[in-house]
């Protein structure tokens, strides 16, 4: 009975490190998965600065375009 005790108890113990290095690898893994979520979430924010200062820039310039146009158009009703 011995024997099979210490069997069992090793068994058992193999199963606990298995289970434990499972969960190791599981853990790693999410942890690489949300750094790189990360990463991408600050690569869209950084391509999104980027595009709302083009669309400020684009703006910026129609707006003197239009403000050009209608001094032009002032100046020759005068």
């Amino acid at each position: 009975m011995t024997d099979m005790t210490q069997m069992l108890y090793t068994m058992e113990s193999n199963l606990r490190l298995q289970n434990r290095a499972r969960a190791e690898r599981r853990a790693r893994k999410a942890e690489e998965e949300k750094r790189e979520f990360q990463e991408k979430l600050m690569r869209a924010a950084a391509s999104k600065v980027e595009l709302d200062g083009m669309a400020s820039r684009v703006k910026g310039s129609e707006d003197a375009v239009q403000r050009d146009q209608l001094i032009g158009m002032m100046g020759s009703m005068f």
